[in-house]
């Protein structure tokens, strides 16, 4: 049994999929630099995608 990927009638919500995965990438990446949390809604909860990142990075000094 295979899927079959439909694409929507409406020519304007074509590419909807791709920007949004882009902008969830991108954001992720942000997080990461800043050290800031990612909160997105898993399985049923609300968890942080960068937390383990932060906690293995918690130990490195920046350099002043």
């Amino acid at each position: 049994m295979s899927i079959k990927k439909t694409l929507p009638k409406d020519s304007d919500l074509a590419g909807v999929d791709k920007a949004l995965r882009r902008a969830a990438r991108k954001a992720k990446e942000l997080a990461v630099k800043t050290q800031t949390p990612l909160y997105v809604f898993e399985n049923g909860k609300v968890v942080d995608l960068t937390r383990q990142k932060r906690k293995a990075g918690a130990g490195i000094k920046k350099p002043s």
